[in-house]
């Protein structure tokens, strides 16, 4: 079992960075994929960015391709979001999930969710 802890969100001007953080507590962080959601208000939660448990395979959505790069440091269970280049519509609460096995897209197949963190941008 992990527990998972975003932080790093705020507020920032389009054009800005962000670098958000996942903490995981538990053993054997390197077998789990960790998956990054976010939420804007009266939307559905949707997929931005996975990472496997090594760290050798990530994947993208769209919507932030060449904007936004994750990498993870599994020595110090920790997950990082880069947020570069970011813009209004990025404004959103955004989590970090996790699960044993293959990264995946969809948000169902993760168990662990953190409680997530605030990230607007200004225009």
């Amino acid at each position: 079992q992990v527990q998972l802890v975003e932080s790093g969100g705020g507020l920032v001007q389009a054009g800005g960075s962000l670098r958000l953080s996942c903490a995981a507590s538990g053993r054997a962080f390197s077998s789990y994929a960790v998956g990054w959601f976010r939420q804007a208000p009266e939307k559905e939660r949707e997929f931005v960015a996975r990472i496997s448990g090594s760290g050798g395979s990530t994947f993208y959505a769209d919507s932030v391709k060449g904007r936004f790069t994750l990498s993870r440091d599994n020595a110090k269970n920790t997950v990082i979001l880069q947020m570069d280049s970011l813009k209004p519509e990025d404004t959103a609460v955004y989590y970090c999930a996790g699960r044993q096995g293959v990264a995946s897209s969809h948000q169902n197949f993760y168990n662990y969710w953190g409680q997530g963190t605030q990230v607007t941008v200004s225009s």
